[in-house]
């Protein structure tokens, strides 16, 4: 948890400034990063007042966290609500993978891998480990479910294939930005389905 400081709770006076921090904190990361993302940029960007941040954060890095963790959190709860829903296992696998994305402003959470200064911080880096750890995992999950059910082959590697399942979507975002264009996240993402719709049985 946040370090955060001199909070009222989520309808106390001080909550509206500590959200907008937050809020502020998050865009700012993903556009340019944790060196680019100064506290005067927060406080502009969050419409709030010179020394806000150190009243209700330790400093820039407690807010980074509360920020990355924010953003983790929310990734986490739009994943799980794809892969819990209807359908088969690959169906599943693949509202996730076609879910509507920013594909050119790349992943909130994927990118903080490229940001050195993100990485060198265990507390800093341990939400983004953690959220892929949990992604590999959920998706994992689902695929061995669906081998229980009849739905893939039994052959099928559900650990291998969710980690290749996230290095094509965060690989697809990269080569994305390269070109300037979606078209090739989602020619990965066609790829990778096609690919295990191989692997699924023909008693689907």
């Amino acid at each position: 948890m946040s370090t955060a400081k001199g909070r009222s709770g989520p309808n106390g006076p001080s909550a509206g400034t500590s959200e907008r921090l937050i809020e502020s904190t998050r865009e700012l990361l993903w556009e340019r990063g944790y060196v680019g993302t100064s506290p005067k940029a927060i406080l502009q960007r969050a419409n709030a007042g010179q020394g806000s941040m150190y009243h209700h954060f330790t400093g820039k890095p407690d807010l980074a966290l509360a920020a990355i963790r924010r953003t983790a959190e929310e990734m986490r709860a739009e994943v799980a609500r794809l892969l819990a829903g209807p359908g088969t296992a690959p169906d599943r696998i693949g509202a996730y993978l076609r879910r509507e994305r920013d594909v050119l402003k790349g992943c909130p959470v994927g990118r903080l891998t490229q940001d050195p200064d993100v990485m060198a911080d265990p507390a800093l880096r341990a939400p983004v480990d953690e959220t892929f750890d949990w992604l590999r995992g959920e998706i994992a999950a689902v695929l061995a479910e669906g081998q229980e059910r009849g739905e893939l082959a039994a052959e099928l590697d559900p650990a291998a294939t969710a980690a290749t399942v996230v290095a094509v979507v965060q690989g697809g975002y990269v080569l994305a930005r390269a070109a300037g264009t979606p078209d090739a996240f989602d020619q990965a993402v066609t790829g990778v389905l096609t690919l295990l719709a191989a692997h699924a049985t023909r008693s689907r």
